[in-house]
């Protein structure tokens, strides 16, 4: 019975996302790519709220070669993900949907996912250990802003989520 209810889960899952690679388009990146740019050169984390603690210009130069070596390293990482999610893709393609294909394609992506939040996470430590106490505390503040106030979703009425 629970391999019957977890097959299922693993099928609705594998459906689902399959149908949104496919409907994302074929750089893989879907909306989201549109969104990274709006960080100007340094990205995310150099434009978001890192851009608000008033950093020095040692500590800019610092941040910006963190993540430099951090796209240098992780350039691998990305481009097999990449390569995974078009596999994920073709596993939809032509009106069929290969199940045990997406189950495979899927459990591979989330390996490399996983590796890519670790990654991240230590590019985040990384760039914190740049900061001053002050600007630690600065970017506590500013991250629990963001998650008490514009950070929850809108529901569909356009009323935020609780």
């Amino acid at each position: 019975m629970a391999i019957a209810s977890l097959s299922a889960v693993v099928l609705l899952a594998s459906i689902a996302v399959a149908q949104k690679v496919k409907t994302e388009g074929d750089n893989g990146q879907g909306p989201r790519r549109e969104w990274r740019g709006r960080g100007g050169k340094h990205g995310a984390h150099g434009g978001g709220m890192f851009s608000r603690l008033n950093l020095t210009d040692d500590q800019k130069t610092k941040m910006k070669t963190i993540r430099e070596n951090f796209a240098t390293n992780n350039k691998p990482l990305m481009e097999q993900l990449r390569a995974k999610r078009q596999e994920l893709r073709q596993a939809s393609e032509g009106g069929t949907f290969n199940e045990a294909l997406a189950t495979q394609k899927l459990t591979e992506l989330a390996g490399l996912q996983a590796k890519l939040m670790g990654e991240r996470f230590k590019l985040n430590q990384e760039m914190q250990s740049v900061l001053t106490a002050e600007q630690k505390a600065q970017l506590d503040q500013l991250k629990s802003q963001f998650k008490n106030g514009h950070g929850r979703r809108r529901g569909p009425d356009g009323t935020r989520d609780n």
